[in-house]
């Protein structure tokens, strides 16, 4: 997005004096008052607090140090905005303020609003009492709109919503100004801002960043008077602004940024959510309201608006500093996937790895399944054919044994004979088993003969 502005800022003493009773300033803006101008993207301002010069210098501690951190890490005032950027910026103020510190026994500190417009929108930070409005002005009072307004950090609002204070009371409470989130030095636990971003930007809308000053007896319906069309041209409505707190006690300081004309606006869903956090700026010098009345500034990039030449080259100017707010990639690096096609376009075999794997174990498993059956069945077979021959040649060597008892003639068959039959039957027993039986068959034999022989000499010899 890009903004056509006119800025304008209040700057007040009120009735503040210091101890010597000269006027005494603790606001502070980022740019200074004097120094700000149409061409400016980043607001801030701080309220200090610490009496003497700690609240000045608090406050211009902050603005300074948070304004050139977001400047340094932002060149293009329009570019690219980020959580990051503003972390960082919030941490260089606390740090600054540590430097800062002189160890008085009051310690000094300040509020902070940042207001920044980048290409994606507005990004609004906050921490204390300070304000930040967003105004979309009507005809007339009831037609104008407060679209977002900062929650003050102080005690009564949080007296407010626990029921203990009404908002009636608040306002006539002696710990009104009392706020309970501050930027100070050597923090323990640094406190964070509440950020608010948007892209709901349009042309006319004011943004409104003021200290409690400014709102000590102005609240929310004569602000929305002020900024109606009813109250005139911008320098009409700063003047009833002045006109309307030049009675009031404390400093007073309001910057007002007028949103002229919007270009490459970004819808509200598109624009970037990130949750920032606060920024300050740098310190201001001494001065009444003043009101900016630069010349309007053109919404073209940086070098169109130098030229205004409405030429071929401006044109191609514009074109390429629109394709870097829509985030469009030079032609020379390789675009990003986005979420619609990062899918689409990864090989086709990173979706199928999965699957090939689960094939490949599943062939593998039925190989091993059906090597461990064949292995199995084969064996179980083997033995199924065996088991016959085994039974007959037990039963042939059974039978051949009762055949050698009923008939002694036939037990002198030869080893070689036995082996012979024993040839074809494997599991009954090998050669030498049959050689270690066979020769004690044949001593029994011998000896029963023996004995026979022995007794029929015997007979003869008695009947002799």
């Amino acid at each position: 997005m890009k903004y056509k502005l006119k800025v304008y800022t209040i700057w007040e003493y009120g009735q503040r004096k210091d101890a010597d009773g000269n006027p005494h300033q603790e606001d502070c803006t980022f740019p200074l008052p004097n120094d700000m101008t149409n061409a400016d993207r980043l607001f801030i301002l701080c309220d200090g607090m610490g009496g003497h010069d700690a609240g000045e210098v608090a406050s211009s501690t902050v603005c300074e140090a948070m304004g050139h951190s977001i400047l340094q890490s932002q060149p293009d005032v329009e570019s690219n905005f980020t959580t990051e950027m503003l972390q960082q910026a919030i941490a260089d103020a606390f740090s600054a303020l540590d430097n800062k510190d002189t160890g008085a026994a009051k310690k000094m500190g300040t509020t902070m609003t940042c207001l920044k417009l980048h290409n994606a929108g507005c990004t609004i930070a906050h921490m204390g009492d300070s304000r930040v409005y967003h105004i979309r002005p009507g005809k007339s009072t009831d037609d104008t709109r407060i679209l977002f307004q900062t929650k003050d950090h102080s005690l009564v609002n949080d007296l407010i919503a626990i029921g203990e204070l009404t908002e009636e009371e608040a306002k006539h409470s002696r710990q009104r100004n009392v706020i309970t989130r501050a930027m100070q030095p050597h923090m323990e636990h640094r406190p964070k801002a509440d950020v608010y971003t948007t892209a709901d930007i349009q042309p006319g809308d004011y943004f409104y960043l003021c200290s409690d000053g400014m709102l000590e007896n102005m609240e929310n319906p004569q602000i929305c008077y002020n900024f109606s069309e009813a109250t005139g041209t911008d320098e009409e409505k700063v003047t009833r602004l002045i006109q309307a707190t030049q009675e009031n006690r404390d400093n007073h300081t309001a910057i007002i940024v007028h949103i002229l004309d919007v270009t490459d606006p970004i819808e509200e869903k598109k624009a970037a959510t990130a949750k920032l956090h606060p920024k300050p700026h740098p310190q201001p010098a001494p001065l009444m309201a003043k009101v900016h009345e630069n010349e309007e500034e053109p919404i073209d990039d940086k070098n169109a608006s130098q030229t205004e030449k409405k030429t071929k080259e401006k044109a191609d100017a514009d074109k390429v500093d629109e394709s870097k707010n829509e985030g469009i990639i030079p032609e020379d690096k390789q675009p990003i996937p986005t979420a619609t096609n990062f899918y689409s376009s990864l090989p086709a075999t990173t979706k199928r790895r999965p699957v090939k794997w689960f094939i490949l174990i599943a062939l593998v498993t039925l190989v091993i399944a059906f090597a461990l059956y064949f292995l199995l069945f084969a064996a179980k077979e083997e033995s199924k054919d065996n088991t016959p021959l085994r039974m007959e040649e037990t039963k042939h060597t059974e039978q051949r044994i009762v055949d050698n008892q009923e008939n002694p003639q036939s037990q002198k068959k030869t080893t070689a004979d036995i082996n012979v039959s024993t040839q074809s039957s494997q599991p009954v027993a090998t050669n030498t088993d049959i050689k270690t039986i066979v020769p004690d068959d044949e001593n029994i034999i011998d000896s029963d003969e023996n004995k026979v022989k022995e007794t029929i000499k015997q007979n003869s010899y008695n009947n002799q």
